[in-house]
């Protein structure tokens, strides 16, 4: 996400690092490259030119000339201007008072907005214990009915369309059968085309008058740069959207529409998509944005996806088993299950602060697990809980049953080993820090 504009800045940032002092000069020679590398990923003129001309400025009228780590000093004030630019702070979406809550969604054709439709429905009912119910006010593309229903029942949402090309019909109707059915959600997806258009606009406002939907959506694709504010920009004109999701975020997006969008339209950014699963939806997070960005990583949505994998029951079992050295090929296999559970492996690591600079160059795809999946598969239960039992024999019958040669399952046994070493010493390092801690509570331990 984001990784020509994040090594970029980081590579104009990284000059200042170190310097005991940093003169106009080299302030001035940083701050061209930054909006140089804000142009360079398609984020508009006036945008760039103003996020420069804040951070110069904070940074003139700051102590960072002289202070002890001026590097580090100007890397945080690029980071407030940056999450400044993004929205500073999450917006939720709005909710009816007395349901059903009525969310529009409208945008261009191949934005991926029906599938953000099938996304929001998963999102708001898994995480919101919410019971929405999706409209097919795409009524001109057979495909995207057929799109929205087969999402839908996927997650087990219903779905209202009609055969008549009555959009406006379609979500009254869908509204009506809503509160008929006590649900206390509708997304209405509509129909949208290759650009803007006066059809277009008309169609989408006289839905919005229809319904008096609580949230109007414009869904972009994060990939088509400026063209995508421009749109916004019409559309906003005509039906006054109160927020933007970003979709294809995990495609070859250079960022321009993501650091542009929020300052041109002066709406914020409520959700972004990462990927091609319903479970590729998360909400936006100015400052997690502004961090992946600057190659800080982003902990904190990577510890929240892990806890919905992981109780507090199931870590200390495999704490235990850590310890006492059983953690076995079966553990290894369920660990891998869950990972691929939290979602899009690449963003994942892209979460890890450092991570996407240190392993540009690994393959981090699904794929990438399916040989590993494999072997444990075509191995018996005691193979799994003994790896030890794995001889030459052995090895040879499992690189047939799974496809694969000996040489990678020599190499994930090495890699297993190496693993259950690493994990063994991290546990024992915990051990250490919560005993000198408990140390500290004792009275020799006290000052």
């Amino acid at each position: 996400m984001f990784e020509d504009l994040s090594s970029k800045i980081e590579s104009a940032v990284q000059s200042l690092k170190g310097k005991s002092r940093i003169t106009d000069v080299n302030i001035a020679e940083t701050v061209r490259e930054i909006r140089r590398a804000l142009l360079d990923a398609d984020v508009n003129l006036e945008v760039a030119r103003k996020f420069t001309d804040d951070v110069k400025e904070r940074v003139m009228g700051s102590d960072v000339l002289t202070s002890v780590n001026p590097g580090q000093q100007f890397t945080k004030i690029v980071f407030d201007e940056m999450v400044t630019m993004l929205g500073e702070e999450r917006v939720d979406l709005n909710v009816a008072q007395n349901p059903p809550t009525v969310i529009l969604v409208a945008g261009l054709q191949g934005s991926g907005k029906t599938t953000f439709c099938g996304k929001l429905a998963r999102y708001l009912k898994t995480e919101n214990n919410r019971n929405p119910i999706l409209a097919a006010a795409d009524v001109y593309r057979p495909a995207a009915i057929n799109q929205l229903k087969t999402l839908a029942e996927s997650i087990d949402v219903p779905v209202y369309s009609i055969q008549q090309k009555d959009p406006v019909r379609v979500a009254k109707e869908a509204v009506s059968m809503a509160k008929s059915l006590a649900l206390d959600t509708v997304i209405i997806d509509t129909a949208g085309r290759l650009h803007v258009d006066e059809k277009m606009m008309d169609e989408v406002a006289a839905i919005k008058e229809a319904v008096e939907p609580d949230e109007i959506l414009f869904v972009v694709d994060a990939m088509t740069g400026q063209d995508a504010v421009n749109t916004a920009k019409a559309f906003n004109e005509t039906i006054d959207f109160d927020g933007v999701v970003l979709t294809k975020l995990d495609g070859d997006t250079r960022g321009g529409a993501a650091l542009s969008i929020r300052h041109v339209v002066s709406k914020p950014i409520k959700f972004m998509s990462t990927g091609e699963k319903l479970d590729a939806l998360a909400p936006f997070y100015p400052d997690r944005l502004a961090q992946r960005i600057l190659g800080m990583g982003d902990v904190v949505s990577l510890v929240e996806k892990a806890q919905k994998q992981y109780d507090e029951d199931q870590a200390q079992k495999l704490q235990k088993k850590i310890k006492s050295d059983k953690f076995d090929l079966e553990d290894f296999l369920e660990q891998i299950q869950k990972i691929k559970k939290m979602g899009n492996v690449s963003d994942l690591v892209g979460m890890i602060p450092g991570a996407d600079k240190a392993m540009q160059d690994a393959d981090f795809s699904e794929d990438s697990f399916k040989p590993i999946e494999a072997i444990i598969h075509s191995m018996t239960p005691d193979e799994r809980q003994d790896p030890t039992l794995l001889n030459g024999s052995r090895r040879r019958r499992i690189a047939k049953g799974s496809g694969t040669s000996v040489r990678e399952i020599n190499e994930l046994m090495k890699q297993f080993t190496q693993m259950k070493k690493m994990m063994k010493t991290m546990s024992k390092m915990n051990q250490m820090g919560r005993a000198m801690e408990g140390l500290k509570n004792l009275p020799f331990g006290k000052k």
